[in-house]
């Protein structure tokens, strides 16, 4: 005979009344809320880095601050750098330069975000940022770059697709020498008045650059300092009360920039007079000739026997670059045994002609995109060369048929 086992089941808890375990968790649960888990803290600054302590895009992987003893003094960006809010204290700056001078080539790359503070600031008298050939792309603080009473130095620079900020600003006697720069889809809020800020005693020269589809502003241009003009100032399709706006106690805007299709609707604050020119002799009838090189392109047509055109003349904003295997920076291409490659960026939305010395196929590099969009495009030879043409910003790669 089997005896069936039993077991004794324990009351419940009298009704309304938590067990000892409830009590517990929700004790455990008061304290995880009070107080955060040691992976939500900030990392600290790191004070000059060296080699070793960049990641494989050629900055930090951390927020930084570089003086005059850093051993890294050159950064030459491989690819795009993403700065997150989780690797940067909030209301800092990411990279900060405090005295030495110290170059970034970005080679064609972003700088992305942070979206918790500067990305760039140039702090105190005689330091010197030189920024050649990078993009700033998705940052939402108040200012993207600033130079806090250092001097800024940035040719071939776009701001594209920053939020809420003011993109460039000085700060103290801060100084900005920009060349070929371009703000390019910007969006302002009321903190930001201005694409492009001067503080009081500050200066800024700004050379031939391109300001486009930049809303939400007060202003392009903000002047409390001095503001000098240069070249040629594109300006197409901004929702701003005014393109340049001179404010006190001491705003200055210098120079007579030559308008390159600036948009109807726009003002100008305090711009200088223009002064009277005279009037040319009418011409003499003649036919029209190929266009003519500008000067520095000279040397490139010469290297490479290439040729190029553009809707508004070659001193209107478009720069051109010849490159080599690692310029191209996709493997299959190089296997593919490229003939000739060159980098078209600056003003190439009015519509930009390249013809290759050599019969071939052309495939574009968008450099809208990261990576770049590789696109084949409908080429026509002529005199045997081969001429594509493009409106847009990338790298144009002859290969073979």
């Amino acid at each position: 005979k089997i005896t069936p086992i039993t077991k004794k089941i324990p009351p419940p808890p009298p009704p309304h009344l938590p067990t000892r375990n409830v009590l517990l968790c929700c004790l455990c649960l008061i304290v995880f809320l009070a107080f955060p888990i040691a992976s939500q803290a900030q990392p600290a600054r790191l004070t000059n880095p060296t080699a070793s302590e960049l990641t494989a895009c050629g900055l930090p992987a951390s927020w930084a601050q570089f003086n005059s003893d850093a051993t890294v003094t050159t950064f030459n960006m491989t690819a795009d750098c993403t700065f997150n809010a989780s690797n940067i204290q909030a209301n800092s700056q990411f990279l900060e330069f405090t005295s030495g001078e110290f170059t970034i080539n970005g080679n064609g790359h972003s700088i992305i975000g942070p979206t918790n503070g500067w990305a760039i600031r140039v702090t105190n008298a005689g330091t010197v940022l030189n920024l050649n050939n990078v993009t700033f792309t998705g940052n939402t603080y108040f200012v993207s770059v600033s130079a806090w009473n250092g001097r800024l130095n940035a040719r071939n620079i776009i701001f594209s697709g920053n939020t809420n900020n003011t993109t460039l600003a000085t700060a103290g006697a801060g100084q900005i020498y920009i060349e070929n720069v371009q703000f390019l889809g910007n969006i302002g809020s009321n903190d930001s008045p201005s694409v492009v800020s001067t503080a009081p005693g500050s200066f800024a020269r700004i050379t031939g650059s391109i300001f486009q589809g930049n809303t939400n502003f007060d202003s392009l241009i903000a002047s409390r300092g001095t503001v000098e003009l240069r070249g040629c100032i594109t300006l197409g399709s901004n929702s701003v009360r005014v393109n340049y706006n001179m404010q006190p106690p001491d705003g200055v805007i210098l120079g007579s920039p030559r308008a390159c299709h600036a948009v109807s609707g726009h003002s100008i604050i305090h711009a200088p007079p223009k002064k009277k020119k005279k009037a040319a002799p009418t011409p003499v009838p003649t036919s029209t000739p190929r266009p003519q090189i500008a000067a520095t392109h000279v040397a490139l047509q010469a290297a490479t026997g290439a040729t190029f055109r553009t809707t508004f003349g070659l001193d209107s904003g478009v720069h051109f670059r010849q490159l080599d295997g690692a310029g191209i920076g996709i493997q299959s291409i190089v296997d593919a045994g490229y003939l000739e490659a060159f980098d078209v960026y600056g003003y190439v939305e009015q519509g930009v002609e390249v013809c290759f010395p050599q019969i071939g196929r052309v495939i574009f590099l968008d450099a809208n995109t990261s990576p770049r969009t590789i696109a084949p495009l409908e080429s026509t030879v002529v005199s045997g060369m081969t001429c594509v043409s493009i409106n847009s910003p990338g790298s144009l790669v002859l290969l073979p048929n």
